[in-house]
């Protein structure tokens, strides 16, 4: 076998799912990397990384909440909830690389872990993820309201409902349990 050919087979046969992006569209991937979110053959070839995020709300923040440590260090990693094709949410470790720092979504190189068997999904609304995405970057309950444009009771009444919901009693203990949650 030569060595392209055992390339190939390495990135085809690789345990974990590995994708290459331009400007956040699916160029290549490898079949663990269509398996994880329930795709076939070339379903996912040159279509937006956001069709594979619980929103489109999601998608943005998380690409944009990559974008500096991918210009400063050419890296960029997390666990966030991906959202597979029959719309089932599931924990995923995503590793990426950008190989054109200057412009880091330009062309990126990913590998993506299901983590469903380690961490469960706690079914949280996208205005929960939000609010526990906004509290996990430190900030207050005014701040979260003028960003998300709703009163600070809102948010209070929010962050109430989720310490309720996940048997927590400080917020230090729910991003504890949601640990590295963007959205």
């Amino acid at each position: 076998m030569d060595p392209q050919e055992m390339l190939e087979m390495a990135f085809h046969q690789a345990p974990v799912g590995i994708v290459m992006t331009q400007h956040r569209v699916i160029r290549y991937y490898n079949k663990a990397f269509a398996d994880m979110f329930g795709y076939e053959g070339d379903e996912l070839r040159d279509r937006s990384f956001a069709i594979l995020y619980p929103s489109l709300d999601e998608f943005v923040k998380i690409g944009n909440i990559g974008l500096q440590p991918l210009r400063e260090t050419g890296r960029y990693s997390d666990e966030r909830i991906m959202a597979r094709r029959d719309g089932s949410l599931f924990w995923c470790r995503v590793r990426g690389n950008s190989l054109t720092r200057d412009e880091p979504l330009a062309h990126a190189v990913w590998s993506m872990a299901d983590l469903s068997h380690e961490r469960p999904v706690i079914s949280l609304t996208m205005r929960e993820r939000q609010i526990v995405m906004h509290l996990g970057e430190g900030r207050t309950s005014k701040d979260i309201a003028r960003i998300l444009e709703i009163s600070p009771r809102t948010v209070e009444a929010y962050r109430a409902r989720l310490l309720k919901k996940l048997g927590v009693s400080n917020v230090a203990e729910l991003l504890s349990n949601v640990g590295g949650m963007p959205g």
